[in-house]
C-alpha cells in the first residue's frame, strides 16, 4: 500500500496536510476509535498541541476554540463543601454530569481522572484561556488525594492503577498550576529512584521492565519539582548510556523491540532533560520519524505503512521539533507543551503571585 510516506533525506514535512489530519480528529472520531470515547480529552490534547506545534492553531474559528474550552470546563468535577477530594477533569460527557439529579447516584461515579486533568490543562493554556474558571485548590487537592503510600499516584481516587504513568501526570499538573499543595514531593522521588531498573532504564512500577515512555515519566517528574539532584552524576550517566542505546535508526522503547515514531519524543525529551539529546543521530532519527509521515491525507504512523492516528501524529512532530524541524514551534520536554503554552503559563503564574501578595497585604491592613 502506498501512502505517500516519504524516505528521502530531503523530505520536508507536509504542515498543512497535518494540521488539517488534527482538524478532522477535533470534528468526529472514526468508528475505530470508538472505544477510546471515555478518553476523549486526550485525543483532543493529540489535536490541539499538534497544531500549536505547526503553528496552525489559526485553522481553528475563535467560536470553535471557544466550544473546546467550554467542554473542557464542562468535564470539570468540582467536590461539594466536606465530600471527598475528587476534584479534577474527567475524560469525557458519556455520563450527563452537567447537575444531575442527586436521585440518580452519578455522583459516585464523577471524579477527576490525573492523565485526563493534565492534558485537558494543557489545552486550556494552548488556546490562551485564563483558567479563572478552573478550582485550582480543588484540582491539586485532589492530585494529593490519589497518592500512594510508596509515593506512586492512582489514576482516579476510587483506586486505579498506580504508577509512573500517574506520577508524572501528578507532577505535571502541579507545575502547570504552579501549586503542589499536600502532596510528597520526597515521597514521589524515592519512589522513581526506587524504579531504577538494573540496567538503568525506570520501569513503571517496582520490579516490572525499563521502558522509554516510563523513564520519560519519571525523569520529567523529577525534573518538573526540582528534584533532578536525587540522581547522582554516576547514576545519571548509566541513565543517558540506556537511553542511548534506544537508538536504532529511529528510537525503540525496549531492547530488542522495533522501533516506533512515538519514542522520538519519549526517549528524545527525557535525553533533552538530562542534556545529553547531542549525542544522538539527528540524521536517522529524521529519516525513521518521516519514513512513517502519510503525505496524502497526513499524520504519521508507529512504523512505515501502518495506519497513521492522532498519539503518532504529535510525538513524530514534537520528535522533529527537537531536530528543529522548519516549521515546527519549539516544545517543552518536561511538559510536552509548546514553548509558546509554556510562555503563557508563566504568565498565569505571574499573575497568580500578584493576587495571592495583593490577598497578604488586604488581611494584613
Amino acid at each position: 500500500m502506498d501512502n505517500g510516506a516519504g524516505t528521502a533525506e530531503n523530505e520536508e514535512i507536509a504542515v498543512l496536510r497535518h494540521a488539517k489530519y488534527f482538524v478532522r480528529f477535533l470534528n468526529i472520531l472514526p468508528a475505530r476509535l470508538a472505544s477510546h470515547d471515555s478518553t476523549r480529552v486526550t485525543i483532543a490534547f493529540f489535536a490541539v498541541s499538534g497544531l500549536d506545534v505547526l503553528d496552525a492553531l489559526y485553522l481553528l474559528s475563535d467560536s470553535f476554540k471557544k466550544d473546546i474550552i467550554n467542554w473542557i470546563y464542562k468535564l470539570q468535577v468540582i467536590p461539594k463543601p466536606g465530600s471527598r477530594p475528587c476534584g479534577g477533569i474527567q475524560g469525557s460527557n458519556t455520563l450527563n454530569i452537567a447537575n444531575p439529579p442527586d436521585c440518580c447516584g452519578l455522583d459516585a461515579y464523577r471524579w477527576g481522572h490525573l492523565a485526563i486533568t493534565y492534558t485537558g490543562i494543557a489545552v486550556l493554556a494552548a488556546l490562551e484561556d485564563d483558567f479563572s474558571r478552573l478550582d485550582r485548590k480543588a484540582i491539586i487537592a485532589g492530585v494529593a488525594a490519589v497518592q500512594r503510600d510508596d509515593g506512586s499516584f492512582s489514576a482516579t481516587i476510587d483506586g486505579s492503577e498506580h504508577d509512573m504513568r500517574f506520577v508524572y501526570c501528578a507532577a505535571a499538573i502541579c507545575a502547570m498550576l504552579n501549586d503542589w499543595g499536600k502532596v510528597d514531593k520526597q515521597k514521589m522521588a524515592d519512589y522513581i529512584v526506587k524504579s531504577i531498573r538494573y540496567d538503568y532504564g525506570i520501569s513503571q512500577h517496582y520490579e516490572m521492565e525499563s521502558h522509554g515512555g516510563t523513564t520519560f515519566c519519571a525523569i520529567a517528574a523529577l525534573q518538573l519539582s526540582d528534584q533532578l539532584d536525587v540522581l547522582t552524576p554516576s547514576v545519571k550517566e548509566k541513565i543517558i548510556r540506556w537511553l542511548m542505546f534506544r537508538q536504532e535508526g529511529g528510537f525503540q522503547g525496549r531492547p530488542n523491540k522495533p522501533v516506533d515514531t512515538c519514542y522520538s519524543f519519549w526517549i528524545g525529551a527525557t535525553l533533552k532533560i538530562l542534556g545529553a539529546f547531542e549525542l544522538t543521530s539527528y540524521k536517522d532519527n529524521r529519516q525513521y520519524v518521516f519514513s512513517t509521515q502519510d503525505k496524502t491525507v497526513g499524520g504519521f504512523s508507529k512504523w512505515p505503512g501502518s495506519h497513521t492516528d492522532p498519539f503518532h501524529t504529535y510525538f513524530g512532530l514534537c520528535g522533529l521539533s527537537f531536530l528543529q524541524e522548519p516549521g515546527l514551534q519549539p516544545v517543552v520536554p518536561s511538559l510536552n507543551i509548546s514553548q509558546r503554552a509554556f510562555e503563557r503559563l508563566k504568565q498565569l503564574h505571574a499573575a497568580w503571585e500578584l493576587e495571592a501578595q495583593s490577598d497578604v497585604r488586604v488581611n494584613i491592613e
